[in-house]
């Protein structure tokens, strides 16, 4: 089921086409020409994540199944944290240590630290997804859309249901001016949280433009 969400090949096309879009990529990266686009917040855990088993596995697609059927936003934000808080489970106690400290570099704005940090706990821990997506995050904040999406690939390769990598992607796009991709990249995101803020404004605007209003 959740391998339809994105394929890495798909991914991998995107990738490649930024070479085409290399001068729009030129001023996005430029903090001159984008001061609006800092201001932008990914969806990301919430400070305070709940304590959760450690079945990995069968508590995601349990929790993954209870977001989508989640009543009300209330519910539906109970379940994503728990999500979050699988997600931020780190495989040791050294990646979790540079994990905190990369959170904090970021919050203090060093964020040269908080990617030496990340680069760390990557090599460290390849397979744990949570550095990749944060990493992903250091590099979109920072206008680098190249890394940032190398980094977002590495996410969903992993865990194609990740609604925060979807997202990412979609704003990229979006930014980078490829509305088509970013309504597809923004749709994947809601079909796995239906409960994301701003993304369904997003998803009708930009079905507007891109598939034209209903007559």
């Amino acid at each position: 089921m959740a391998a339809r969400f994105l394929k890495p090949s798909i991914l991998g096309a995107l990738i490649a086409a930024l070479i085409v879009l290399a001068p729009a990529i030129a001023q996005a990266q430029n903090p001159k020409l984008a001061p609006q686009r800092q201001q932008k917040r990914l969806p990301e855990a919430p400070a305070k994540l709940p304590n959760v088993g450690a079945d990995r596995t069968r508590g995601l697609d349990f929790l993954f199944g209870a977001l989508k059927a989640a009543p009300d936003e209330v519910s539906a934000k109970h379940v994503e944290a728990r999500i979050w808080a699988l997600w931020m489970q780190t495989p040791s106690d050294t990646a979790a240590l540079l994990m905190v400290r990369a959170k904090a570099a970021m919050d203090a704005k060093q964020m040269d630290v908080a990617l030496k940090l990340l680069d760390a706990v990557v090599k460290l821990r390849p397979e744990y997804v949570e550095a990749w997506n944060r990493r992903a995050t250091l590099y979109y904040l920072q206008n680098d859309y190249t890394h940032s999406l190398q980094d977002i690939e590495q996410v969903l390769s992993r865990e194609p249901r990740h609604f925060g990598a979807l997202a990412g992607l979609g704003m990229i796009m979006q930014d980078l001016g490829d509305d088509k991709r970013a309504l597809d990249a923004f749709r994947k995101a809601l079909a796995v949280n239906p409960h994301l803020e701003r993304v369904p404004e997003l998803v009708k605007t930009l079905t507007e433009k891109v598939e034209g209003r209903d007559i």
